[in-house]
């Protein structure tokens, strides 16, 4: 494997490190301000993960999340990978240039 292509992994991987330390600490954060109140009926009935809506497709979150929790994603965001890395990479200064 080639020095450029190892190092992009294992940029990659840290940053993925950290974005689930992140999302961890979101959940944890809801969890706590809403007292657990996570899902809806649907979800509640379906034994849906309450971590689980903090990955994956917004539409899936969305169907399961409770009213009190989709609120709370509209004031204090839902993390996505794709958001959190063009953050994190932008903070390393890692501006691509020709």
């Amino acid at each position: 494997m080639s020095a450029i292509l190892a190092d992009a992994m294992a940029t990659y991987r840290a940053m993925r490190e950290e974005f689930e330390l992140y999302r961890h600490a979101v959940y944890v954060r809801a969890h706590e301000e809403l007292r657990g109140e996570l899902l809806n009926a649907r979800g509640r009935a379906e034994a849906v993960d309450p971590y689980s809506l903090f990955m994956g497709p917004t539409s899936r979150a969305e169907h399961f999340a409770s009213e009190e929790l989709r609120e709370w994603w509209a004031l204090n965001d839902r993390p996505t990978v794709e958001e959190y890395e063009a953050q994190w990479w932008a903070g390393r200064g890692g501006i691509l240039t020709m």
